[in-house]
């Protein structure tokens, strides 16, 4: 109830200008404040920089743009690259900085966030239906899948992102309604909707991954029983045992990023947090832009198509250099019938449905 009549002396205020998101959630220390603002710098950095790479490779080459699968990776890029972005700087202003905004922009700013994490999740969810729909239903895979329906389905994704993350901006605030002792402004009803809704999207990861992972296993077992390798199939089954590896991982690093936010969460809508369990949580969030900055080594630099790309797009730069140097410079050049064959080798790229039958 305090914390409501803080609200409403701020709101009484000219359009709620100079708003300040409550002191009460302001609580780390100075050398808390260089920590977080080294940490989210740094990570954010790196993880923005990464996805941009990714994105920028899978936009660039017009055979993988077509690909469902990498539709979804793009997706996964895109929305860590403006996690990253909007997470970090929005983070740093308020905890470090104690940044004043208006209620409206404050309200767009934490919506922005909701939204990117929340997208972030929901491309791991068709990424995972992806992968389920090609390791089980290999001959109608291109059918079931088609770039159509890929677009479809996450036009819906992120629209449905974009709505849940921004209706505390559409109005659906705190007072009457119970602050939240972790975001300002949100109220508790609001965020027991939001975890409901992410909870099933995690749900969906795992039932989805733990399919793959089973047919994995059973493939495990007929690898056992015939160590000679000479059986029909054999070359997917160790397809399959690779991509259980890095499924292992997913679930690990998805686990391990979100469950401690989660978690306290949850407990926040139990009862009154102390500064230290606000401070453990501030820290804890970090975990989301570690998962953002992992995020693409896992799903698009184990890819042997985007790595080809890579390649390609090096060997073109190289090429692009090679022709401004000054003249007297030049290194001896190679025949054309050298330069077709090695650029040949560079852009041919094996013929998978996805990123996983690539893998090493």
């Amino acid at each position: 109830m305090e914390t409501c009549l803080v609200m409403k002396a701020a709101n009484g205020s000219k359009d709620g200008l100079d708003f300040n998101p409550l002191k009460d959630y302001m609580i780390l220390s100075s050398q808390q404040k260089i920590a977080v603002a080294v940490l989210c710098t740094t990570l954010g950095l790196l993880s923005a920089l990464e996805n941009l790479a990714v994105l920028c490779l899978i936009l660039s080459s017009h055979r993988l743009r077509r690909k469902p699968s990498y539709l979804f990776f793009s997706s996964l890029a895109g929305a860590d690259f403006l996690a990253s972005v909007v997470f970090a700087c929005n983070f740093v202003n308020f905890h470090v900085f104690h940044g004043k905004d208006s209620k409206a922009v404050f309200l767009l700013k934490i919506g922005s966030v909701t939204m990117t994490f929340t997208a972030s999740v929901g491309s791991l969810l068709l990424t995972a239906i992806d992968r389920y729909l090609c390791l089980c239903y290999p001959p109608t895979y291109k059918a079931l899948l088609t770039r159509e329906r890929a677009l479809v389905s996450l036009g819906i994704m992120w629209v449905l992102s974009a709505f849940v993350s921004y209706l505390p901006l559409m109005g659906w605030t705190c007072c009457p309604s119970p602050c939240s002792e972790l975001f300002p402004m949100i109220p508790n009803n609001y965020l027991l909707g939001w975890l409901l809704f992410i909870t099933i999207l995690f749900f969906g990861i795992i039932y989805t991954y733990g399919h793959v992972l089973w047919k994995a296993y059973q493939h495990v077992a007929s690898l056992a029983e015939h160590q000679d390798g000479q059986v029909p199939g054999m070359a997917r089954m160790r397809l399959d045992v690779r991509l259980a590896k890095t499924l292992g991982v997913v679930l690990a690093v998805l686990f391990i990023c979100w469950f401690p936010v989660l978690t306290l969460m949850v407990y926040s809508l139990t009862t009154t947090l102390s500064d230290q369990i606000k401070k453990v949580f501030a820290f804890f969030s970090l975990l989301c832009l570690v998962n953002s900055m992992v995020n693409p080594v896992i799903y698009a630099l184990r890819s042997g198509e985007i790595r080809s790309s890579a390649h390609h797009r090096l060997a073109f730069w190289k090429r692009h250099l090679r022709s401004h140097v000054p003249e007297g410079q030049e290194e001896i050049p190679r025949s054309s019938v050298t330069e077709t064959e090695a650029d040949v080798k560079v852009t041919q790229w094996p013929d998978s449905q996805g990123p996983y039958p690539s893998d090493s």
